[in-house]
């Protein structure tokens, strides 16, 4: 599957100055823009997405707006609409875009780093990501910018790093509006990963867990929000009338986590989004990225993400001595999934209209798998 891309510019200043004709890149996903900048033609900083002419990911025909200083010839007509809005990321406009970028090469040349530079690999509500290239080294840090629902991810990769060296991203710099620097982990993503892979990276986040279970302020201190399913009945009550059971499912919730309490399992700093896409390795060592979806939960809700695995369960669970960890998380596997769907409801909240597409069908898809994971299940 392609991508069919229109880019509408304006310099730096905002001023429209045109629109460049359509072309393909070969990645559908949206928020990817790695290959939009290479195909541009021109030097070109994807700011966001305008308009799509499907209602979601992947694939189909997207309209970005993108920033220029250049002004090249054979520019097309372009109607788009610039006006703010008050949920717009930072990033997602050329002033922010260009003081983040100002940031992060002034914060490399004060480590030694100067000379880099910046290539852009993603934008979209949830973060924009550049990394940084120099002459001699290749790859050596990556800029990082979230929004403010986001923001505590570069206090928890310290809070990480201090307790397991490695197991976060190194943050270089930490910044205003959501801006981190992070150190370059060499290695890929191991979306493939097999049971002992998984198991192993288990067993890495087993000391953060073990840490911070007596450790909550230290996490409230460093703004990592506490998990909380008050929302789910608001957010599901739409859903209720298209998805058998789930009806059943809320009314049982109170029993279920009340058997939860009973298993005793600590809360702690919950990575919140752990599939292995969010694990890089080289080989030889593991690092987890993408801490912003972390909050202050129970312990077994980072394996419940996992492929259903018995054996991997087990595993885990065993690193719990005392505590009746495997219960809590068969009893944990429904709700994580409608714990999602109300982070999935608060990103529509706190997004701009035009950046909906990116979220269309999540919360009805968690909700549904919350109602499949609890079939069988007591």
């Amino acid at each position: 599957m392609t991508r069919t891309v229109s880019l509408v510019l304006v310099d730096p200043a905002g001023d429209l100055l045109g629109q460049l004709p359509p072309f393909t890149v070969g990645t559908p996903w949206w928020q990817e823009v790695s290959d939009v900048v290479a195909a541009a033609g021109i030097d070109v900083t994807v700011l966001r997405v305008l308009h799509g002419d499907r209602p979601s990911p992947p694939g189909g025909h997207v309209t970005y707006l993108a920033m220029t200083s250049e002004r090249p010839a054979g520019l097309l007509p372009a109607d788009a609409g610039l006006a703010p809005h008050p949920l717009r990321a930072s990033y997602a406009e050329p002033a922010g875009a260009s003081a983040s970028l100002a940031w992060a090469a002034g914060a490399l040349d004060r480590i030694g780093l100067s000379g880099t530079t910046a290539r852009q690999q993603r934008t979209w509500n949830l973060s924009a990501i550049w990394r940084f290239d120099h002459p001699d080294s290749g790859p050596v840090a990556w800029l990082k910018q979230v929004p403010p629902f986001f923001a505590h991810e570069a206090a928890v990769c310290r809070l990480v790093e201090a307790v397991a060296p490695g197991l976060t991203p190194y943050v270089l710099a930490a910044g205003d509006e959501g801006r981190a620097l992070l150190a370059h982990v060499p290695g890929e993503d191991r979306y493939d990963a097999g049971p002992e892979f998984r198991r192993a990276v288990l067993t890495a986040l087993h000391p953060v867990h073990e840490h911070f279970a007596g450790r909550l302020d230290d996490l409230r201190a460093a703004g990592v929000p506490e998990m909380s399913l008050e929302k789910i009945f608001k957010v599901a009550e739409p859903h209720l009338a298209t998805i058998d059971g789930l009806g059943d499912l809320l009314d049982d919730l109170p029993r279920r986590l009340a058997e939860v309490d009973g298993c005793g399992m600590p809360d702690t700093l919950v990575h919140g989004d752990l599939h292995m896409g969010n694990v890089i390795s080289d080989g030889e060592s593991l690092t987890i990225v993408d801490w912003g979806d972390s909050v202050i939960g129970n312990a077994a809700f980072d394996v419940v993400r996992l492929p259903g695995d018995p054996d991997l369960l087990a595993a885990w669970a065993d690193l719990w001595p005392g505590r009746d960890a495997l219960r809590a998380a068969t009893l944990l596997g429904p709700v994580e999934f409608l714990r999602q769907a109300i982070v999935y409801a608060g990103f529509m909240e706190s997004i701009e209209p035009s950046e909906w597409p990116y979220h269309a069908t999540d919360v009805d898809r968690c909700l549904r798998t919350a109602v499949e994971q609890a079939g069988g299940h007591p």
